[in-house]
């Protein structure tokens, strides 16, 4: 297979310049929800549309035995609001030709890469630590050994060693490495839906996904636990500690951070009754991040300390929410 050119991209992006969806603004409580999402937003974003209504999922976070699910953006949910596709790309060749292939098709690419090597992760994985990823690609330039992406919270290029770490040649690559996951987002039937077809369509999704909630208010099945790991980070260094935030407290919180969003979103496009609900989102976002701080002071100096106010907060919350949303969404 021959690849039509060493250069593709979709946009003139620029990272000097990009100025990221306010999802991703400073103000927020939690600038970072985590990779997959981050990504979607950005590219939504990029495109002209609005990723605030491919957000009703958020509704269905629960309490997942060890950790706070992993939320992403459901593929059929942009294809409801939007009408973009998402498949899986095989990598069967040289992956760098595959996805100039993409691009030249006009499809971004998502794919797992190394953190080590992305420069927008200075001062925590980059050149540090190796973490699986995902990034959006939406610019390749194989001669010059750059690409464009979009990571975390806004647009970066990599190039150089960087780009050799991102993607090395077959010959730099060990025995036994397997080829990383990626997909292919196809936006041929694109659509931009605007004002009551827009909404409508969200309503749609945030009944679905009421529906869907869990059974059980997840932070009283996470509370049950929450005392046996305060005993086990109390044994543990800095390190494990930020692993366990980011897989429970920055779920929760980043996912009603953008619950509460969504809800005042539909808000000012005539659904008020939705607001209290928008309120009590916000207040589990608040409460998690506080909640995260106080955990790291208590892995830092090992004091114990009163979780009980903060606990109560973000479950009677979830509960007043919930129901919120049931009595507007829910018939």
């Amino acid at each position: 297979m021959t690849a039509t050119a060493v250069t593709a991209a979709l946009l003139p992006l620029d990272q000097a310049t990009y100025r990221p969806h306010v999802l991703h603004s400073e103000e927020r409580t939690w600038t970072e929800t985590n990779c997959y999402v981050d990504v979607w937003i950005e590219l939504l974003h990029s495109w002209g549309l609005d990723p605030i209504a491919v957000m009703p999922f958020t509704l269905r976070i629960d309490y997942e035995a060890d950790q706070w699910t992993f939320f992403k953006v459901p593929l059929e949910d942009l294809h409801v609001v939007y009408g973009i596709e998402v498949g899986e790309l095989n990598p069967w060749h040289e992956l760098t030709e595959q996805i100039e292939h993409q691009l030249h098709a006009g499809r971004p690419v998502l794919v797992e890469v190394d953190a080590f090597y992305l420069p927008d992760t200075h001062g925590s994985s980059y050149r540090q630590a190796h973490v699986k990823t995902t990034v959006g690609v939406q610019f390749l330039d194989r001669a010059a050994y750059r690409v464009g992406y979009f990571h975390n919270r806004a647009y970066y290029e990599a190039f150089g060693a960087d780009y050799l770490g991102l993607f090395p040649p077959p010959e730099a690559r060990g025995d036994g490495v397997l080829p990383p996951y990626v997909e292919y987002v196809r936006l041929d039937r694109l659509e931009r839906p605007e004002g009551a077809v827009l909404r409508d369509r969200v309503r749609t999704l945030m009944h679905r996904h009421w529906c869907a909630r869990p059974a059980e208010n997840p932070m009283t099945v996470y509370r049950r636990g929450f005392m046996a790991d305060l005993a086990w980070l109390a044994t543990q260094p800095m390190a494990m500690f930020h692993q366990y935030a980011f897989a429970t407290l920055r779920q929760c919180g980043a996912n009603f951070e953008i619950a509460s969003a969504l809800c005042l979103w539909l808000a000012e496009r005539g659904d008020g009754d939705v607001r209290p609900a928008a309120e009590a989102f916000s207040a589990i976002s608040d409460a998690a991040k506080t909640l995260q701080f106080t955990l790291a002071r208590f892995a830092h100096n090992k004091r114990p300390f009163d979780a009980v106010p903060l606990l109560d907060s973000i479950e009677s919350q979830w509960d007043a929410g919930m129901a919120c949303v049931g009595r507007v969404y829910g018939g």
